[in-house]
């Protein structure tokens, strides 16, 4: 009886013990600060109709921290602001850059426009569009099963822009078995977004002086036909928007659940598949951007002289007056699916691979490709990793270029994101990895160091540099 007493005692003691050292999910509280920086330039600006200048910057700095809280439970904030200043947006009102959003006349210009208002695609405003802060926050708990099997996680998540607030919530399931080598995930998430929609000045304008030229912002403003001349307001054949209802619906939510299966093949190498399912569905178009018709008549402010260059950078001076906002479905269906390979070479070099096809109910057909190529330098602290990317798709159904579209359809977009286009990424980065952060300052330690540049070309025209780093702290 003593001896089983004492066994008992011992084995609890060993439980006890086990469970007091059982290893952590996270040993340490872990910050991530990660910055972009984005530049882009482009002739297809949609706020302005898909022609005219798409030139852009953004920084995006953000913060990563994880939190253990015990042995099993992590959790992560997510916060970060994305500042950008838009040529392309800031001609939500292009004729800002001369003033005439503050008076809407002056004494005219050398240029002969007589009311001295003029724009252009070409042009960058100075209006409140020019330039927006995004801010978003997402906080996330996760919680491990005790051998390390399962793991359960949720997130709830805010954002907010200068056109929309949006709220999100969702939650995750991994599995793993066989020996950790076969892992299988679900994940769902749920995203509210409202609109606080703005629309082209002229739009907006035209609207509040109740469909009257002579009164508000065009009061004091000439309007040209095709030809150049100056029409008359109170004829007949007069500008006016094709449609003049805005958004009714301000809503725009996004349901997804998306499906991984993973396995290691063998000690070399590891694959994995996923696909995602995707609903959306309210307000789906962008009301910024505008569309122009092949079958209605061609109005305008600024210089005559410049309307046979519109397309052209040549033209400083002279804006295209709207037919109507972007129009599409207000559902939309998007169904990627892909696979990863990933082989290890020896300890110096391996690969990643990826490849993804998408297709969704707007009749967009792409596939992506990337290839990434690891390779350890020195003493195995820094890793080299050449990587590229292809990517093409169709158009959707409802685009069209500046101009071809017709006012008898229901839909219709000049969004060239929209359009069929290929487009090619080349990038290169250097990481440092010292798992014991023996780089400290004060009891922080540095346990990586991440510095990345990539160029992306659009068949389009579209071109853009990237350059990302990021830094990871561990606190002791």
């Amino acid at each position: 009886m003593l001896f089983c007493c004492s066994m008992m005692f011992s084995q609890t003691k060993v439980t006890d013990t086990l469970k007091v050292y059982k290893k952590r999910v996270l040993e340490t509280t872990e910050v991530d600060f990660l910055m972009s920086y984005y530049t882009q330039d482009g002739n297809n600006a949609s706020v302005t109709g898909g022609v005219g200048n798409e030139r852009l910057t953004d920084i995006t700095p953000t913060f990563v921290v994880a939190i253990p809280l015990n042995a099993d439970d992590v959790l992560t904030i997510d916060a970060g602001i994305s500042a950008y200043t838009s040529a392309s947006s800031s001609n939500l009102d292009p004729f800002d850059a001369s003033g005439a959003s503050g008076n809407g006349y002056d004494d005219g210009d050398e240029s002969g426009n007589t009311s001295g208002v003029k724009g252009s695609p070409w042009v960058a405003s100075s209006g409140a569009s020019a330039g927006d802060v995004w801010g978003g926050i997402n906080a996330s708990y996760s919680h491990s099963s005790d051998d390390r099997n399962s793991i359960w996680s949720g997130n709830v998540n805010f954002a907010v822009e200068y056109d929309y607030v949006s709220v999100g919530f969702g939650g995750s399931y991994t599995k793993l078995f066989n020996q950790k080598n076969t892992e299988v995930g679900v994940k769902a998430q749920v995203y509210l977004d409202t609109w606080n929609p703005k629309y082209p000045t002229e739009l907006d304008s035209y609207n509040e002086a109740n469909q009257n030229l002579n009164n508000g912002f065009f009061a004091n403003i000439d309007i040209l036909n095709q030809d150049g001349n100056i029409i008359d307001k109170n004829s007949a054949t007069v500008w006016s928007p094709f449609n003049t209802t805005f958004i009714q619906d301000r809503a725009r939510n996004t349901y997804s659940l998306y499906l991984s299966f993973s396995q290691i093949i063998n000690k070399n190498a590891q694959f994995s598949l996923f696909v995602d399912v995707v609903q959306q569905q309210g307000w789906l178009a962008n009301p910024m951007q505008r569309v122009y018709f092949a079958d209605r008549d061609n109005y305008y402010v600024g210089n005559a002289a410049n309307i046979s260059n519109y397309n052209s950078p040549e033209n400083t001076d002279v804006f295209h007056l709207v037919d109507d906002i972007e129009r599409l479905p207000d559902t939309r269906f998007k169904l990627p699916f892909g696979a990863r390979f990933n082989y290890y070479f020896n300890e110096n070099i391996s690969l990643r691979t990826y490849y993804r096809y998408y297709f969704d109910t707007w009749g967009i057909n792409s596939q992506t490709a990337n290839i990434e190529l690891p390779i350890k330098l020195g003493f195995g602290k820094f890793t080299l990793y050449p990587n590229y990317r292809f990517y093409n798709q169709t158009a959707a159904d409802y685009f069209g270029t500046y101009e071809t579209h017709v006012s008898t359809s229901e839909f219709y977009t000049s969004d060239f994101d929209l359009s069929k286009f290929n487009s090619h990424q080349y990038g290169l980065g250097i990481k440092y990895t010292d798992v014991f952060a023996k780089f400290k300052i004060f009891n922080i330690g540095l346990k990586s160091f991440d510095i990345r540049y990539s160029y992306y070309k659009r068949s389009t025209g579209l071109n853009a540099n990237i350059i990302s780093t990021s830094f990871k702290f561990v606190v002791d």
